[in-house]
């Protein structure tokens, strides 16, 4: 599996979660997406490289609203798993909170492709994510 952070996302926050997933044999890489793509692609760009090479799963906050974009996702290949509006806190904060998702998102990641999954702010247990209909 592999896990592009998009721009609205401290690269840092990728780039932590990659060392914390080295035990995890079946995740290849966490990357922010301007160590793959110039930091001015864009969002359509891409979705459409990703789509082409297969197996990658992007966390965002975007709200992905443009038709093109919706329709990349829609049929596209790739795993979306995009981060409430309540995510948009200090980095540290948003650090926490995903260190606690992570192992949820990792799972729901193995089971699914080609699919939206909004990633809600509040953690427990019982936290489920809700699919996003585009």
């Amino acid at each position: 599996m592999k896990f592009l952070f998009d721009n609205n996302l401290p690269p840092g926050l990728a780039r932590g979660l990659a060392e914390l997933s080295r035990t995890e044999i079946d995740v290849e890489a966490v990357i922010p997406l301007r160590d793959k793509f110039k930091h001015n692609e864009t969002d359509p760009m891409w979705l459409a490289a990703l789509i082409a090479e297969g197996g990658w799963h992007v966390v965002s906050i975007d709200r992905y609203r443009s038709p093109v974009e919706k329709e990349l996702i829609r049929r596209g290949g790739v795993t979306v798993f995009v981060l409430d509006p309540q995510w948009s806190k200090p980095h540290w904060v948003q650090a926490a909170q995903l260190v606690l998702w992570w192992p949820k998102i990792l799972g729901i990641a193995r089971l699914t492709s080609n699919t939206a999954l909004r990633v809600p702010w509040r953690f427990t247990n019982k936290s489920t994510f809700q699919p996003l209909r585009f």
